[in-house]
């Protein structure tokens, strides 16, 4: 491009950045990315405003669309949005251990709600039931959700003179009778009869406030299903219940069900027969299908992996820390605690699998304190090799939930035992084996 071409983008890029860059900076940087990297304009004015700090959301040479928010697909950068107010709520979040003010909420016209959330606010406030123009919005989907947000560029003004009509949400108690092999992701106001298998109660930090959840696993005669509810549902392991207006969500592809504040959670005076679901798979099996709960497999530990041994976790969170940083809670005082992070591999393949600090105990004989005392006299790194020396090569018969991610499919061990093996035994048959094919 002449340079006389260039003169529009550059008074575009210097109108984001501002005095972040200066002019002869600019036609260096287009110079580079044009010339050098051969790339075309636009995402050359993105790579220089992302590089220097400023918003590369950006919408170059476009004015903003208005759209109702029933139009909305997700895609848009540069949107306007006629609206009202139909929820508020001012809060604080943590990203990258900071914190910061955020206005976060509902607002819809004639065709619809939508989620948004307002990423700067300063001094704004906002007003429930109140009439807006949000300009200059981004959108952006989640759990196949439209979501609206309001960036750096965008401005919120009051909308005088004009009253929107939104329509009221109206909630759907028709429910759908269901066995846990016919639930899927994204079900809603499900019932189902099951026993209680498994229940657990777990303290943690939801928005920096302490909240209690509890979960575990439900059975019925033709499955089983992980559940979590925010509510103390009343039960004990071997009830059997019937939950109404409950819904699921996946997670790395299991789906789980969820207990809301508007389920209903009944006994049912039966003693119901649950499947005895054969849960051993072989590791192809797994990957093949991507995951499972409750899931039995017979391997051999091949390798310990990189962030086994002693390690620290966030009080707040539970998360593993590095450097006495949590990435949620920025520096922490950590907690000491001892894993075991392993490759396993039964022939037909390998997987990943996380084991926690009873079983690392149980499998490699080091008792907590003895790990601490190892790692006080020659560093943490001669605990991780002293666990694998004495864990490696041994063959367990593993049992948790498999997930996948985009490293393939791993294992949340919930229970591992050592498997003994007869080597004569499986010489002697190996032997047989061999014969027979010569």
């Amino acid at each position: 491009m002449e340079n006389e071409d260039l003169t529009p983008h550059i008074e575009e890029i210097k109108r984001v950045l501002k005095d972040k860059i200066t002019d002869e900076q600019i036609h260096s940087e287009l110079n580079k990315y044009l010339n050098e990297y051969h790339v075309g304009i636009e995402p050359a004015k993105r790579g220089i405003i992302r590089k220097y700090g400023g918003d590369d959301t950006h919408n170059f040479g476009s004015a903003s669309i208005v759209k109702k928010v029933a139009e909305l697909t997700g895609a848009e950068q540069n949107v306007d949005l006629q609206v009202k107010a139909v929820f508020v709520d001012n809060k604080t979040i943590s990203i990258r251990g900071e914190s910061k003010q955020i206005i976060s909420g509902l607002i819809g016209d004639e065709t619809g709600t939508v989620s948004f959330t307002v990423w700067d606010p300063g001094s704004l406030v906002l007003t429930k039931g109140d009439n807006y123009t949000f300009r200059n919005c981004y959108c952006k989907t989640f759990n196949d959700k439209v979501q609206v947000n309001v960036g750096k560029r965008g401005r919120i003004e009051a909308l005088i003179g004009t009253e929107i009509d939104v329509p009221k949400r109206e909630l759907d108690l028709s429910e759908t009778v269901v066995k846990i092999n016919e639930i899927r992701d994204g079900m809603n106001s499900i019932t189902l009869t099951a026993k209680v298998v498994s229940f657990e109660e777990r303290s943690i930090t939801v928005r920096g406030e302490p909240r209690t959840v509890y979960s575990g696993i439900l059975a019925d005669d033709t499955g089983r299903i992980q559940y979590s509810a925010w509510k103390n549902i009343d039960v004990k392991e071997g009830d059997t219940v019937c939950i109404k207006y409950a819904y699921t969500k996946a997670w790395r592809g299991i789906p789980q069900l969820n207990i809301g504040d508007r389920c209903e959670v009944s006994r049912v005076d039966s003693d119901m027969e649950i499947a005895d679901v054969d849960s051993s798979k072989t590791i192809a099996e797994m990957c093949a299908i991507g995951g499972g709960l409750d899931i039995s497999i017979d391997a051999t530990i091949v390798d310990l992996r990189t962030g086994s041994g002693l390690i620290k976790r966030c009080p707040t969170c539970n998360r593993s820390i590095l450097n006495g940083t949590c990435t949620l809670h920025g520096a922490v005082e950590g907690i000491d605690d001892l894993r075991m992070k392993i490759v396993v591999d039964d022939g037909t393949g390998a997987l990943a699998a996380i084991i926690n600090k009873a079983d690392t105990e149980k499998m490699a004989k080091m008792p907590f304190q003895e790990a601490l005392d190892l790692a006080a006299a020659y560093g943490n790194d001669y605990v991780e090799r002293e666990i694998a020396s004495r864990v490696l090569m041994k063959r367990v018969r593993m049992r948790g939930n498999v997930v996948s991610d985009d490293y393939g499919p791993s294992m949340i061990v919930r229970s591992i035992d050592e498997l003994k093996t007869d080597v004569r035994e499986e010489a002697e048959a190996l032997l047989k084996e061999m014969e027979a094919v010569f």
